[in-house]
């Protein structure tokens, strides 16, 4: 289906419920290009292998730093010789997330969110365990900026942020084709995790809603998404989107009526079992919610000893 825009999907394996990651790879005049490279585990370095065997990567273009996109870019920037690119503010992102100065203060926000000890201690495990697999960091050596314009393959794209899901998260659009590269901003069958994660963007959810506006202008018709495959009606499905959230925020309304803390708002909100991987994804998307509602004034926060109350 890409072929007649020159470009070639990779799909990596992922060790998640989200089972995958759709890489690309774009021939251009002077060699490749290749967008988003997986996780620096084993099975993405062998893969990657195979793949580019006598190729020539020029440049790396990373549309986001979540390690499934981001974490091999480093190990792969040395093997490749390759150019990386990235938005400055998801490479800074990058360099800052998984070091011990934000780890360390990971217990003391998940006490905040009234996240008992014993599961606090393993969300807190779990996101030590992907240090290795984002290490070691790229060197960025251009940043992204919005309107950009980029030769992918047989087409020209322009270069639209689109925070919400990551803070710097950049989409790639192609006029004449009415195609958009989304990454993880618009998926096919389900919706893009839209997480708070202690820093950084105060309101994640509200500039979400605004970068699916900046689309849905667009009109834009076929997809071309990270995960899941290639679709028609774009335009319908950000508008699905934002009915979801809009769901969402309905329910998370009405759920903290008489006051919750940010884990109990989220056991009510997602009402399934998870994993811990997913409940630290559950957590991060409960309190976007929250915090769009609190700074709408819909909600009001409280620290109640050592814990934050939201009540409507």
């Amino acid at each position: 289906m890409l072929e007649e825009y020159g470009l070639r999907l990779i799909r990596l394996d992922l060790p998640f419920r989200l089972n995958h990651v759709n890489c690309f790879l774009a021939e251009g005049v002077d060699g490749y290009t290749v967008i988003d490279v997986g996780l620096h585990n084993k099975e993405t370095v062998k893969r990657w292998e195979e793949e580019l065997a006598g190729k020539e990567v020029t440049d790396l273009i990373i549309t986001h730093y979540h390690p499934d996109h981001y974490g091999y870019a480093g190990a792969f920037q040395e093997k490749y010789g390759s150019k990386v690119s990235m938005s400055q503010i998801d490479a800074e992102n990058g360099l800052y997330s998984w070091e011990e100065g934000l780890l360390s203060e990971l217990g003391k926000y998940y006490t905040l969110s009234g996240i008992p000890e014993q599961v606090a201690r393993q969300m807190i495990e779990n996101t030590e365990e992907f240090v290795p697999r984002v290490q070691p960091y790229p060197n960025v050596g251009h940043y992204l900026e919005e309107g950009e314009k980029l030769v992918l393959g047989k087409y020209e794209y322009e270069v639209i942020f689109t925070p919400g899901h990551s803070e710097g998260l950049v989409t790639f659009y192609n006029k004449e084709k009415n195609a958009l590269l989304s990454t993880d901003h618009i998926l096919p069958k389900i919706t893009p995790n839209i997480s708070h994660w202690f820093h950084g963007d105060p309101n994640p959810l509200a500039s979400y809603f605004d970068s699916l506006d900046k689309i849905a202008a667009l009109e834009v018709d076929f997809i071309i998404p990270s995960h899941g495959k290639p679709f028609h009606d774009g335009h319908l499905r950000v508008l699905e989107l934002k009915a979801h959230h809009d769901e969402r925020l309905a329910a998370l309304h009405e759920i903290i009526q008489t006051g919750c803390t940010v884990y109990e708002a989220c056991e009510k909100l997602f009402n399934k079992q998870l994993n811990i991987h997913e409940t630290r994804f559950a957590i991060g998307e409960t309190l976007a919610h929250l915090e769009y509602l609190r700074l709408k004034g819909e909600c009001i926060r409280e620290l109640q000893g050592e814990v934050y109350v939201y009540r409507s």
